[in-house]
């Protein structure tokens, strides 16, 4: 793929975002040391169109989302949709949670464009075959609090800009900001899942998908939970890969989606409670969305496996 910087791709999103703040409902302000801070739910209400920009610019501004509406039985719900022609980058290379912020009590999981700059974690971008080179930082953090000020240091040390270079969007899940840029990561999520079965996420040449947006909750937990949900038994991803094998494309497709998990079944919040609420106690290969299509572009052929599970959808929607 031709040479891009995610962060220089996401900062122009992010002065968007913050020159319309009013708009798009978020409140923008500024660390002691001069990071941008942009609150998109904690003390403002934030929104459907804050997280569709969110959720792009979690993708390093490699990717595009739109916002339409689906149906969960009788129901009707905001979905998102997700498209990309850099799926390597924009999802594993940007969107992924994969870099854990702490600071005494403050927990928060750090996603986005910054995290080719500090390479976190190494082994994703080992696979992919990308870093990045900015003088600017962009970090997503699902948290429902501002993090301490050692915070900002910290991540502009690691990522190699200076603090007035760093721009941090607070998002937590139980706003609609939170709920839209989560069901975003769809395809992030079946990028992933088919990473870790051993296929090389360079070979994926584009990828598209979608997820419902469902009602948010005040309960962290359970909107946690019913977040999980809309992508465990309502996401559907759709990628385009340049294999030779299509007998072992077929088995890994029928691999690649949650209900493969022995702990499918229920929503997650109940799976969470009887893990001890451990993330480490539940199997890694429930992270799937609920259906996956595998195009083959060298031989032309599909192949598909899950399906949208509307039953327990609307349990989790009756918690």
């Amino acid at each position: 793929m031709p040479k891009v910087s995610v962060n220089r791709n996401a900062a122009k999103l992010v002065n968007d975002l913050c020159s319309m703040a009013d708009y798009y409902r978020v409140k923008v302000t500024k660390s002691d040391r001069g990071a941008t801070l942009i609150d998109a739910g904690i003390k403002v209400d934030g929104g459907i169109e804050a997280g569709k920009v969110i959720t792009e610019i979690c993708l390093g501004g490699l990717g595009k989302a739109a916002v339409s509406s689906t149906r969960v039985g009788t129901q009707n719900f905001p979905s998102i949709s997700v498209t990309t022609d850099y799926p390597a980058v924009s999802t594993l290379g940007s969107q992924l949670a994969g870099w854990q912020i702490k600071s005494g009590t403050f927990q928060a999981l750090g996603s986005g464009p910054a995290r080719a700059l500090a390479l976190k974690p190494k082994s994703v971008f080992e696979k992919i075959g990308y870093k990045d080179e900015c003088d600017e930082a962009v970090l997503v953090l699902e948290t429902d609090k501002e993090p301490p000020t050692d915070v900002f240091s910290v991540v502009a040390e690691a990522c190699r800009v200076s603090v007035d270079k760093l721009y941090v969007i607070l998002v937590p899940v139980t706003s609609v900001s939170g709920a839209t840029q989560v069901a975003g990561r769809a395809v992030e999520t079946g990028v992933f899942r088919l990473m870790n079965l051993g296929f090389d996420p360079k070979l994926i040449i584009k990828a598209w998908g979608s997820a419902p947006v469902l009602t948010v909750l005040k309960d962290s937990v359970e909107a946690m939970g019913r977040s999980n949900d809309a992508i465990l038994y309502g996401g559907d991803v759709h990628v385009v890969v340049n294999y030779g094998d299509d007998e072992e494309l077929e088995k890994l497709t029928q691999k690649s989606v949650s209900s493969s998990s022995k702990q499918y079944g229920q929503p997650f919040a109940e799976t969470f409670k009887d893990a001890g609420s451990d993330f480490y106690k539940i199997d890694p290969g429930f992270f799937a969305p609920a259906v996956m299509t595998m195009e083959n572009a060298e031989s032309g052929r599909k192949f598909s496996a899950g399906k949208v599970n509307v039953e327990v959808l609307l349990r989790s929607l009756s918690r």
